[in-house]
């Protein structure tokens, strides 16, 4: 692996009197995969709204050193527009993130992630699936550095699951950094490298993912007293 892409030093976050992170430190090096487990109300999606900066942190500090700072994410909303068809969405991402080519680059990712028979639906007209599709779509397609996922697998078909996977692995293979939060323990075992583990806003575990974590993603959990 490279050098560190994402730095998170001492990070707390308070919501009131509560909380939800307490002096978290953790790196993400280039050509590598966090996998952020934790059950619900661990403080993933706080920590990754953090890295994104979508929320500030109370306490600690957030760097991309080795980053031109092209943030790729997929959250829990879509962040689409209802009202557009999937083309005019991703035309209107690829200015907003500055694509050179945005027309090409949008007929390549709507032909990736299968919708091209459908990119002149409105939104509105999708399934969940498809919105989740069309969200992977958004998410990769400036060729971001840093990719920042928040559960999502989440209702993908198997070959959607799949092909996430893989996007994921290449952009591992071409010296980009990825943080995924996720419950779905194997897939994101199979594409990490590390894994961190937060328990009540605190992290109890940071380290190797191996190949008897691979086999055994629940084992984990174990590391929680």
């Amino acid at each position: 692996m490279g050098v560190p892409a994402i730095l998170a030093s001492g990070v707390s976050k308070y919501f009131g009197d509560f909380p939800a992170l307490r002096d978290v430190t953790v790196e993400v090096r280039t050509g590598s995969v966090l996998a952020m487990l934790g059950r619900n109300g661990a403080g993933k999606t706080t920590l990754l709204r953090i890295l994104a900066g979508l929320t500030a942190a109370t306490e600690g500090s957030v760097s991309f050193p080795a980053s031109s700072g092209r943030i790729g994410m997929i959250g829990h909303g879509t962040w689409l527009y209802d009202d557009l068809t999937a083309e005019e969405n991703l035309r209107f991402f690829g200015r907003l993130y500055g694509v050179a080519r945005p027309g090409k680059a949008v007929d390549t990712w709507l032909d990736r992630v299968g919708l091209t028979g459908f990119r002149r639906s409105r939104v509105c007209e999708y399934s969940r699936g498809m919105r989740q599709r069309l969200t992977i779509a958004r998410a990769f397609l400036h060729e971001p550095d840093i990719l920042l996922l928040d559960e999502p697998w989440t209702a993908l078909d198997d070959r959607a699951v799949a092909l996430l996977s893989e996007l994921v692995r290449a952009a591992k293979r071409s010296g980009r950094a990825a943080v995924v939060c996720s419950h779905q323990l194997r897939e994101a075992a199979a594409v990490a490298d590390t894994a961190a583990l937060l328990h009540r806003g605190r992290l109890v575990f940071h380290g190797p993912v191996d190949d008897s974590l691979r086999a055994d993603p629940q084992a984990i959990y174990r590391q929680i007293r």
